[in-house]
């Protein structure tokens, strides 16, 4: 298939192909779409080599996160993708585990020109030791937000979110409420642990109960939520991920115990395991943080010298059967 074949498909001129592969602003957006449309379904495929010597850009991005076995990075990740295609670029990714030798390893890819830049979701409290690694090439840290420094970054307000569970539990008449947490090197949980220590405070509830979970897996939810029921079992759980809460809903069953009339139970993250099982959750708009991860990023690739933005997105609280 031929770039010319493309804009005979398309209905337009052969530069306005070359414009839309080459990501010029100058295309209108009816004319992008034809083009796009038309290579998609075409299964075009353009000559990468001619167009990296051209530009002196590989229109590839490198993907680290944490774990892609957690179906909220797998959803961000997909966000990603899909953000990327539309510009041209696709992404490599890199399931770093936040192991820093491992994250070196995939950084290596940017002193080889093989990337154009890199999109993290590593814990918050690797940043450090990976800026050293990236330097001032174009990176953004997806899903861990900072506060400060000089990386562009896009999450939630996860104290917010927090607080909001913990007090619709309290409004409930929920009085022993308890958290399943994860590693406290990720902002995310230290932040979410704040904001469910603050609601305690401020409703003077004295249950206060955090259980940490080996891992963001649903049987590490199930024995986080056996040591909870040993003794002074809670009449409510909070879980920072929803497979954390599933494992959690599993092993109160199993106890003969009922969700919600006995414990309720709220995850976190709003994946499609949620809606499965009925779990009253945060949802979290995990592809539109993946999109604006990539917005952000080609902002920075196309102009170095960017400030750097720091994006919070919504985030919605779901009630189901689970409270």
């Amino acid at each position: 298939m031929s770039i010319q074949k493309i804009a005979q498909l398309a209905g337009v001129s052969v530069a306005t192909v070359s414009r839309v592969l080459n990501n010029s602003d100058t295309v209108k957006a009816k004319n992008r779409e034809r083009v796009l449309k038309a290579i998609k379904e075409s299964n075009y495929q353009p000559n990468l080599l001619a167009r990296q010597l051209r530009t002196a850009r590989s229109y590839m991005v490198l993907v680290m996160v944490s774990n892609i076995a957690n179906p909220f990075c797998a959803e961000v990740v997909k966000g990603i993708e899909e953000e990327a295609e539309k510009s041209g670029y696709r992404i490599l990714l890199c399931n770093s585990g936040s192991d820093i030798a491992r994250s070196r390893s995939g950084l290596s890819l940017l002193s080889g020109k093989i990337v154009d830049g890199i999109i993290t979701m590593d814990a918050f409290s690797k940043l450090p030791e990976l800026s050293a690694l990236i330097g001032n090439a174009p990176w953004v840290q997806c899903a861990e937000y900072a506060d400060a420094g000089s990386v562009s970054c896009v999450g939630i307000n996860d104290v917010d979110a927090s607080q909001h569970v913990v007090s619709q539990l309290a409004d409930s008449g929920r009085q022993r409420i308890a958290l399943i947490n994860h590693d406290l090197s990720y902002k995310y949980a230290r932040l979410r642990e704040r904001g469910y220590k603050s609601v305690l405070h401020l409703r003077s509830l004295d249950y206060q109960v955090v259980e940490y979970a080996s891992d963001l897996s649903s049987g590490a939810g199930t024995a986080a939520m056996e040591k909870l029921l040993k003794e002074n079992p809670p009449d409510a759980v909070f879980a920072v991920s929803d497979t954390l809460a599933a494992g959690a809903m599993r092993a109160i069953q199993q106890a003969g115990l009922r969700v919600p009339q006995d414990i309720a139970v709220v995850g976190f993250d709003g994946t499609e395991l949620a809606e499965m099982i009925a779990l009253t959750t945060i949802q979290q708009p995990s592809r539109d943080i993946g999109r604006k991860a990539v917005e952000l990023l080609l902002n920075k690739i196309d102009n170095p010298d960017a400030p750097t933005e720091r994006v919070m997105m919504d985030w919605r609280f779901v009630a189901r059967a689970s409270t």
